[in-house]
């Protein structure tokens, strides 16, 4: 990954709260890391994340940036409107509003919502039998991962109600024919959540691929595994450990998000 950015933007820490620029850092943080692992679609996709003590005030991607341009002062607020809460030099994907805003609007627990259109997971959005049960980390989402119908690019405001509604309590979906998103009470319980889920489709794809006939565990095994996972899923507990490794990582090879 690249550590050199074609765009040069003053800092805003000293225009927004602690709180504010902590979010920002682990948002432009998940924006890098997306980059990293190569999730990204061009400009296209997005993350998001609400920001505390706000009337549902969040950030997302600043349209014409690459995702491994992304800073935390580069983020753009917004409201579940649509509107600017900070100028920005940059507009942001109507699509990307839509999906985001239907969440962060209808689950107060949502602070981070992440949308991808990775190989992995679009060719699992079109087969008809959606994510199978065929290893632990699939397991992770039985009976715990919703579907939405494709309805077309997401510009359509009246889809929110639908993307809520199909969404329900879970914290992880399909988007058929499209690709995959999670929610998380923290950037980083969405990320790794993301990261699990999209393993999940691409050992589905080689698992099909090997012609063989595959193995599927018990609803009972399947079950106690997601019990398992569900424990170590919590903001304080595994995930928080995890990102804070990947952001070791990050500090070391492209430490410029931060800013």
């Amino acid at each position: 990954m690249s550590n050199v950015h074609a765009l040069e933007l003053p800092s805003i820490r000293d225009r927004v709260s602690e709180e504010e620029w902590q979010m920002r850092v682990d948002l432009a943080a998940c924006y890098r890391l997306v980059a990293h692992y190569g999730w990204d679609d061009l400009l296209f996709t997005h993350n998001s994340a609400r920001i505390p003590n706000t009337d549902h005030h969040f950030l997302i991607n600043p349209f014409g940036l690459k995702f491994e341009e992304i800073t935390a002062s580069s983020l753009i607020k917004i409201d579940c409107d649509g509107n600017k809460i900070m100028e920005s030099p940059f507009g942001y994907i109507k699509a990307g509003y839509t999906i985001h805003s239907a969440i962060h609007m209808n689950r107060e627990d949502a602070v981070c919502v992440m949308h991808t259109h990775t190989m992995e997971g679009m060719a699992v959005s079109a087969q008809k039998q959606g994510l199978l049960m065929l290893n632990q980390k699939s397991m992770c989402f039985y009976n715990r991962v919703a579907y939405h119908d494709f309805e077309g690019i997401a510009d359509n405001l009246d889809e929110r109600e639908r993307l809520a509604a199909d969404l329900g309590d879970l914290n992880a979906m399909i988007l058929t024919n499209h690709g995959l998103m999670t929610v998380g009470e923290s950037v980083a319980h969405a990320f790794i959540l993301h990261k699990r889920l999209n393993d999940s489709c691409e050992l589905q794809l080689k698992a099909q691929s090997g012609g063989a006939e595959l193995v599927f565990p018990s609803p009972g095994v399947c079950e106690h595994t997601a019990q398992q996972f569900a424990e170590s899923y919590s903001s304080g507990g595994n995930a928080a450990v995890q990102w804070e490794a990947l952001k070791r990582m990050l500090d070391k090879i492209d430490p410029g998000y931060a800013e």
